[in-house]
């Protein structure tokens, strides 16, 4: 049974998959201000509720290198990802932490863990 707000075991577990393994995915999603299904390369970033939406469900979190905007984070509620799958691509979390992390999902990610 799958609550509402909450991702299917297989795309999670692939998810969290890829973030231990640090590799990119495909991902397929429905974007809400597109109004269309899109595909992104993305690399996984957490796993848990926005600190910034209103409604604090559990979402995924990715670093979209496919983005043509500024701004390279989306923010996904799990009612809106069709797809994931893990490409042979590699990440370096480098690319894109420059924060101090603080994630949901614990992970050795070194200095950005």
């Amino acid at each position: 049974m799958i609550v509402e707000g909450e991702a299917p075991m297989e795309m999670k577990e692939k998810f969290l998959h890829a973030i231990h393994e640090k590799r990119k995915l495909k991902v397929t999603f429905f974007s809400k201000e597109d109004g269309t299904t899109l595909v992104r390369v993305c690399a996984p970033m957490d796993y848990g509720p926005s600190r910034r939406a209103r409604r604090k469900n559990n979402r995924y979190h990715f670093w979209d290198y496919d983005s043509d905007t500024q701004r390279h984070t989306l923010s996904l509620n799990p009612e809106q990802v069709l797809e994931i799958e893990i490409l042979d691509e590699y990440f370096d979390p480098a690319e894109f932490v420059i924060w101090k992390p603080n994630w949901f999902i614990p992970r050795d990610w070194g200095k950005f863990s």
